[in-house]
């Protein structure tokens, strides 16, 4: 797993005053690829050259008008918490802004960097977990006490760098499958942390397209959505087999009630013969 040294750690320490000085971020590039160079995670905006606005649409923009806002209830949840994987319906659910920061909120961030690194992925949203919420955590260094933790609620993207690169990603929702995606280099975004407060700041280069990964999340988007068709293709094998696995899956309790429906009948039958005579 790659090590990426960040910069200007006195605005991720004011960012994430939760988890010490080390804190947590969970995408899922690809796992067998190194990283044999520095990235600036952070820049100051007024540094940050030739950042123009792309049509905010094609990437999944929304504004917070468009947010319907999670109760209490929607953050509750009962660890340990599982990967969700594709095509479950969760995926491409709406998710609601966060309102409360509370202790809760704490406990579920904790859980989703828990997940994350043991499922040795670099990013993580709360949609994979089963939480339609606007939460992302995630790491460029995929290891727990190493790199920067990142705790990003309620984010926003108002612009992207026309630079645009081509890099092989991952998705825990989608286990085993690797393809090429083309996204832009750097990002301007604004947040909240875990208090609430409200943050600014530029990702470029590996941490930038984990962000658009898991921010796609939030939009209800996957990876897949990014590929060209070409791309698309060469996993399509694979995806079918994902919901292959799923259908599965869901069609076993209902294949175990037909089995004891039919049993019961012949039960009954048998019965009635005994009883009655034929």
């Amino acid at each position: 797993m790659a090590s990426v040294a960040l910069r200007h750690q006195p605005l991720l320490s004011r960012a994430l005053p939760l988890l010490s000085p080390r804190s947590t971020l969970h995408l899922h590039l690809h796992p067998r690829r190194s990283f044999p160079f520095t990235f600036s995670f952070i820049r100051t905006l007024s540094r940050t050259p030739h950042m123009s606005t792309i049509a905010q649409a094609k990437r999944g923009f929304s504004s917070k008008e468009d947010e319907r806002a999670a109760s209490p209830d929607d953050l509750l949840f009962e660890p340990p918490l599982r990967i969700v994987e594709y095509p479950d319906p969760i995926l491409r659910a709406r998710n609601k802004r966060i309102e409360t920061f509370d202790e809760n909120l704490k406990k579920l961030v904790c859980e989703m960097f828990d997940v994350m690194y043991k499922t040795e992925g670099i990013g993580l949203s709360a949609p994979q977990v089963g939480m339609n919420v606007r939460l992302m955590v995630f790491n460029p260094a995929g290891e727990r006490g190493e790199g920067e933790e990142i705790v990003l609620i309620n984010p926003r993207v108002f612009q992207y760098s026309k630079k645009m690169v081509l890099f092989d990603e991952g998705c825990l929702s989608f286990p085993g499958i690797y393809a090429v995606v083309e996204r832009p280099d750097s990002v301007k975004i604004e947040a909240q942390d875990i208090t609430g407060a409200n943050f600014k700041f530029v990702l470029s280069d590996l941490p930038a397209r984990v962000f658009q990964h898991e921010f796609d999340h939030l939009q209800g988007t996957l990876f897949f959505d990014r590929m060209t068709d070409e791309v698309v293709n060469s996993i399509r094998t694979e995806l079918k087999v994902s919901v292959s696995k799923l259908s599965l899956f869901l069609l076993l309790p209902y294949s175990f009630c037909v089995a004891i429906i039919f049993v019961s009948c012949c039960t009954i039958k048998v019965f009635l013969r005994l009883r009655f005579g034929s």
